[in-house]
C-alpha cells in the first residue's frame, strides 16, 4: 500500500476509517469530473496562502520555493492536458494537493496548514465566479453596442407601440430597441452589485471555527483582490448567498433576453413581417422547405427556463442546511456552472444575432396604421382646444367605431366628418393624425420623439464607451 495518505482515499482523512470508500460511493461523492474547472482559482489561492503562511513564519522559506515550483509545474500540466485527474482523490483541490506532494515532498503537505477545504472551496467558487463576472459584464456591454448600434439607423422608423399585444401608439423602432438597452444597463448595474459580495474573503475560517495559526487573513485578501474578509468563521465556511445573489440576476437577465428574443421571434414571423435575421441564425425544416425558423432567438427563449431552474434548484439546496459547512454544498457547482455557461453563450450570441437584423420599415409603418394608433393624439389635440379629456376621449371613440365602420383610418376621415365628432376639429387635425406627427410630438424626456430618441442613443454610446 502507498505511503502517500492521499494515495488512497480511506487514508484521505485520517487513519480512523478501516475500510476502503465502496467504488459506488466513490463516484457518488466525488465532484472532480465538474470541479477541475476551479483549478486555477484553487492555485491562485493556494499560492496566496503560502505567501501568508511564509511571511508570517508559519513555514520556510524553502517550503514556499517549493510550493511556487510545483503549483507551476501543475498548472502547465493542466493547461496542456497532462494532468492526471483521479477519481479516488474526489474533488480539484485533492488532485492538485495529492500531485503537488508528489512533486515536492513535505512541503506540500504542509500547505494545508491553517486552512480547510471548507473554506478552501468556498473561496475558489469566489474567485472563480468574480472572473466570470467580469467576463458577463464586458458581454452585457456588448449586447447593448449592439441594440444602440441598430437604433441609431432607426430613429424615424415608425413601428406600432403595443400594450396587451394591439396595436396603441407609433413609436420609433429605435426606441423600443432602447428599452431593452435600459433592461440591459440595470442587469449591468446589478450584477456590479453582486459582485461586492462576491468579493469576500472566506479563506483563514478553516473547518467552522477559525484557526490556531497566526494567519494575516488581510495579506491574502490583498493578494487575490479580495474587497475585504468574512468576518464570522462561521459564516464564512457556510455563505452561498452570493451564488443565490448571483443566479436570481442570472435568472432576471435572461428573463430580458427571453422578451427580447420573443419579440424577434414575432417580429420575424409572417404575420408581422418587421424583420428578417441572417440564415446563420435561422434553420430550415425537414420536410417543409419553404421555412426559416428563429430558432436562435427561441432557444434563447428557452434557455431563461433553465437558468430560473437552476435558481430553484440553489434556493432549495440552502434552505433546510443547519450550521456550519455540510456535503449539500457540493450540489452547488452544477448548477452555477452551467448559469455562467449559458448566460455567456446567450449574450454572445443574442448580440450578433441583433447586429445582423434587416428591418422591414414599410411593413413596421403598415402595421401602425391598422390599429387607429393616433387615436390619442386625436383625443390630445381635443384637450388643446379646451375640451376636458375623458369628453375629448368619447368624441374619440366615436370617431374610431366610424372609421371602423367604413373600413379606413381616422386621417382618412373626411373634415366634415370629424367635425360632426366636434367642432373645434380643424384643418390642422391633419398633422396630428399622422404617424409622423404622433410620434414627433412626444418629446417629453424619455418620449419616441426623433429628437428625445437620438439624445438618448448618445447618452448610451457616451456610458458604453462607443
Amino acid at each position: 500500500m502507498s505511503s502517500d495518505p492521499l494515495a488512497n482515499k480511506a487514508q484521505a482523512w485520517s487513519a480512523l476509517f478501516s475500510e476502503p470508500m465502496s467504488e459506488l460511493v466513490q463516484r457518488y461523492t466525488a465532484s472532480v469530473g465538474f470541479d477541475q474547472r476551479l483549478w486555477r482559482a484553487d492555485i491562485d489561492g493556494s499560492l496566496a496562502h503560502a505567501d501568508m503562511l511564509a511571511a508570517q513564519g508559519i513555514i520556510g522559506a524553502q517550503d514556499l520555493g517549493d510550493i511556487q515550483r510545483g503549483l507551476a509545474q501543475i498548472a502547465g500540466e493542466i493547461e496542456s492536458g497532462a494532468f492526471t485527474w483521479k477519481l479516488e482523490l474526489e474533488d480539484v483541490h485533492l488532485n492538485i494537493e495529492a500531485r503537488l506532494t508528489e512533486l515536492v515532498g513535505p512541503a506540500g503537505k504542509r500547505l494545508h496548514t491553517g486552512r480547510s477545504r471548507n473554506d478552501q472551496v468556498a473561496t475558489d467558487v469566489r474567485l472563480w465566479l468574480r472572473g466570470e463576472i467580469d467576463g458577463l459584464a464586458g458581454l452585457l456591454t456588448g449586447m447593448q453596442r449592439a441594440l444602440v448600434s441598430l437604433a441609431a439607423q432607426h430613429t424615424t422608423t415608425v413601428m406600432p407601440g403595443f400594450t396587451h399585444l394591439q396595436v396603441a401608439q407609433p413609436v420609433s423602432f429605435a426606441h423600443h430597441l432602447l428599452a431593452y438597452v435600459e433592461m440591459f444597463a440595470r442587469d449591468a448595474d446589478r450584477l456590479a452589485d453582486v459582485r461586492k459580495r462576491v468579493n469576500v474573503l472566506p479563506l483563514g475560517a478553516a473547518a467552522l471555527a477559525g484557526t490556531s495559526y497566526p494567519l494575516d487573513r488581510e495579506r491574502v485578501a490583498r493578494t487575490l483582490g479580495f474587497d475585504g474578509v468574512c468576518q464570522n468563521s462561521l459564516d464564512a465556511v457556510s455563505d452561498r448567498d452570493f451564488a443565490l445573489e448571483f443566479a436570481a440576476w442570472a435568472s432576471i437577465c435572461m428573463v430580458h433576453v427571453s422578451r427580447l428574443a420573443e419579440e424577434i421571434v414575432l417580429w420575424m414571423s409572417q404575420n408581422f413581417g418587421f424583420i428578417d435575421l441572417a440564415d446563420r441564425y435561422c434553420t430550415g425544416s425537414s420536410i417543409m422547405p419553404q421555412k426559416r425558423n428563429p430558432d436562435v432567438a427561441e432557444l434563447a427563449r428557452g434557455k431563461s427556463g433553465r437558468v430560473v431552474g437552476h435558481l430553484m434548484g440553489l434556493l432549495t439546496l440552502m434552505k433546510g442546511q443547519p450550521m456550519t459547512y455540510n456535503k449539500d454544498n457540493q450540489e452547488d457547482k452544477e448548477p452555477l456552472f452551467d448559469t455562467v455557461d449559458t448566460l455567456r453563450d446567450t449574450l454572445r450570441i443574442m448580440a450578433e444575432m441583433a447586429g445582423g437584423i434587416v428591418v422591414k420599415a414599410d411593413a413596421m409603418e403598415r402595421a401602425a396604421m391598422r390599429g387607429y394608433a393616433t387615436a390619442t393624439d386625436l383625443a390630445d389635440y381635443l384637450v388643446k382646444k379646451g375640451l376636458p379629456f375623458r369628453d375629448a376621449h368619447e368624441a374619440v371613440a366615436h370617431a374610431v367605431k366610424v372609421a371602423i365602420q367604413r373600413g379606413v383610418d381616422l386621417a382618412e376621415l373626411p373634415l366634415a366628418d370629424l367635425q360632426t365628432f366636434n367642432p373645434a376639429i380643424e384643418a390642422d387635425v391633419a398633422e396630428v393624425l399622422t404617424l409622423q406627427g404622433s410620434m414627433g410630438a412626444r418629446r417629453v424626456l424619455g418620449g419616441t420623439a426623433p429628437e428625445q430618441v437620438r439624445a438618448q442613443v448618445e447618452r448610451h454610446r457616451a456610458r458604453l464607451g462607443g
